[in-house]
């Protein structure tokens, strides 16, 4: 399976098969939360990799209050985990605490678990903070013979977060997302196209990029994605893009430009 170690896809397998069952029974006897703190720190070891003693710390103190488990690589907290009885509806309200915690630590991660559910949340360092949900990942539904489920578990696993897999799926999931799309469609060079086609489609009719903004705000793109603080930030994240290829095509066009002066100088005959 390409990117997961034979050893860890193995271990990966195992434990799915092992645990599924005592999630199943834990839920059905709707344990409480201490119970199921004990089910994930055996999920975080046996099935995920950490090691249980040096790696995965309880009641992690951050100025004063706690969460519920950490876990330090190398000496540093990687991410903070909430834990919620098996039986409770896992909510977003219920890792606000946790990402406050993160952020007086400077944590960019936070997970919220009842041990058959697993949510990861990147936490936004604003004003306020805030928080996004990344991945969410259902034990009790996924199977050790798909290799996307696999992948999956990969995120989370030691060998995976230390190759910040998490990360670089992410930045996948914030280059299609709803307000990237919005934000990109609107911008100067999809306009430019969108004019060029609707002119060959109209026998030359004459369109603004103005106009046809206005259309897709006020008939095609969901208001939801145009407002917001997402929206304006990806709206900038493209402004910031663009402009960085600019100036880079424009200091490409500057040395071929001053490489071509320099070579039509050297064939120039010296005087008589």
């Amino acid at each position: 399976m390409a990117g997961i170690p034979s050893k860890v896809e193995t271990r990966l397998v195992a434990g799915l098969k092992r645990f599924q069952p005592i999630l199943e029974q834990a839920r059905a006897r709707d344990v409480n939360e201490a119970d199921t703190v004990t089910i994930v720190k055996d999920l975080l070891a046996d099935l995920f990799g950490y090691d249980k003693y040096t790696e995965v710390t309880s009641e992690h103190a951050i100025r004063g209050t706690y969460c519920d488990l950490a876990i330090k690589l190398e000496g540093q907290v990687s991410f903070l985990i909430e834990v919620k009885a098996i039986g409770l509806e896992l909510k977003d309200q219920h890792v606000k605490q946790a990402v406050d915690y993160a952020a007086h630590q400077g944590v960019e991660w936070v997970l919220l678990t009842n041990g058959a559910i697993w949510r990861v949340y990147r936490v936004v360092f604003a004003q306020p903070i805030q928080f996004d949900l990344v991945v969410e990942i259902r034990l009790l539904e996924l199977t050790h013979r798909n290799a996307d489920h696999l992948e999956l578990l990969w995120l989370l696993a030691k060998e995976g977060w230390q190759k910040a897999r998490i990360g670089e799926f992410h930045a996948q999931r914030q280059a299609v997302n709803r307000y990237t799309l919005a934000a990109l469609i609107l911008s100067e060079s999809i306009l430019d196209s969108l004019r060029r086609e609707l002119r060959r489609l109209h026998d030359g009719i004459k369109l603004t990029n103005e106009q046809i903004a206005d259309a897709l705000q006020a008939e095609v793109l969901k208001r939801e994605t145009l407002d917001g603080e997402k929206a304006t930030e990806a709206r900038r994240t493209i402004v910031r893009v663009q402009k960085k290829l600019a100036a880079k095509k424009a200091a490409e066009v500057e040395i071929v430009v001053s490489e071509t002066t320099v070579a039509e100088a050297s064939q120039v005959p010296p005087p008589r």
